[in-house]
């Protein structure tokens, strides 16, 4: 590897360099489906609607795609969009036995923010990050400047450092989102990253903090982070296991055969519950199996922006 090489890769933060990576796949994957001659050209243009002038068709690129398509100008691209993480103990799970690498909630949560981060620099739309845990960690707000770029995948590095999992760091996910929906002052797209773990007893409060986002008009996005075959499936094989609350830190032995059913039972109607709430407050719901690729986070953004603009 020559100098020039190097010093581009010391430009870029581990992170960043996963981001470009999950981003070119990302594009490269979207020549090969129906999004075909829409995934480079998608932040300068939009799709043509029957009845309006055809004065800013792009004929060149209609040309390419056999699809008609209006060139935006630079005011017509512009979107802002809050990430929202949950940094609670319960994004932790599962907690690496130092044998292997595993992905953890926050760390999918955070290679999702990373890349989206990227495709949002490529859109040249603005940015600002969110993160909670019992208080509002880290708050600021859209901008689209390289400097500030480099300040979010700082802070979202600090997230994933090894061996860093925070047992006992409670959520608050109500009060924070009723905060950050105070600090998001203009129009945006916002996406949350969270398992919504806040206790099931506050489920009405809780979702008074959702539709606290939708007053102010924004578009919104949760993605319910789970790992689907531990959390939602409950499947683990019939021996004595020790569960350990990780906010709590409360601890239970059983066999997982014995509240199998009621586990299955009662997470199906807290989804059930979730997901209904968020059609009444047009909140777009999105299952994001940590064990599945990124392009489940990344195409609801792709299609809601369409939409937005």
């Amino acid at each position: 590897m020559n100098s020039i090489d190097q010093q581009q890769i010391r430009q870029f933060t581990h992170l960043e360099l996963i981001a470009k990576q999950v981003v070119e796949g990302f594009i490269t994957g979207l020549h090969k489906s129906p999004f075909h001659g829409f995934s480079v050209e998608f932040a300068e243009h939009r799709l043509y609607n029957k009845g309006e002038s055809t004065k800013h068709i792009d004929w060149k690129l209609y040309g390419r795609t056999d699809k008609l398509f209006i060139k935006r100008y630079e005011e017509e691209t512009n979107l802002r969009c809050q990430l929202i993480i949950d940094d609670s103990s319960s994004m932790y799970f599962p907690i690496p036995d130092g044998k292997e690498v595993i992905q953890n909630k926050i760390t999918f949560s955070v290679h999702c923010a990373a890349a989206m981060i990227e495709l949002l620099k490529r859109q040249r739309d603005a940015v600002g990050l969110s993160i909670f845990s019992e208080t509002v960690e880290i708050h600021t707000p859209a901008k689209s400047s390289s400097l500030h770029h480099k300040m979010l995948y700082h802070e979202l590095e600090k997230r994933i450092q090894p061996h860093d999992v925070k047992i006992h760091k409670k959520t608050s996910a109500i009060n924070a989102l009723h905060e950050i929906a105070e600090g998001i002052h203009k129009r945006s797209l916002v996406m949350i990253f969270s398992d919504m773990m806040d206790s099931q007893a506050n489920s009405d409060e809780l979702f008074s903090a959702l539709q606290h986002l939708k007053h102010k008009k924004h578009e919104v996005i949760l993605f319910h982070v789970v790992d689907k075959q531990k959390e939602m499936e409950f499947d683990f094989d019939n021996r004595p296991y020790r569960f350990v609350d990780m906010e709590t830190g409360e601890e239970v032995k059983l066999h997982p055969n014995e509240i199998k059913d009621s586990y299955l039972t009662q997470m199906a109607e807290y989804k059930k519950e979730l997901m209904l709430k968020c059609g009444q407050y047009k909140i777009e719901f999105v299952e994001a199996d940590i064990n599945l690729g990124f392009d489940q986070v990344l195409m609801p953004y792709l299609v809601k922006r369409t939409r937005m603009m």
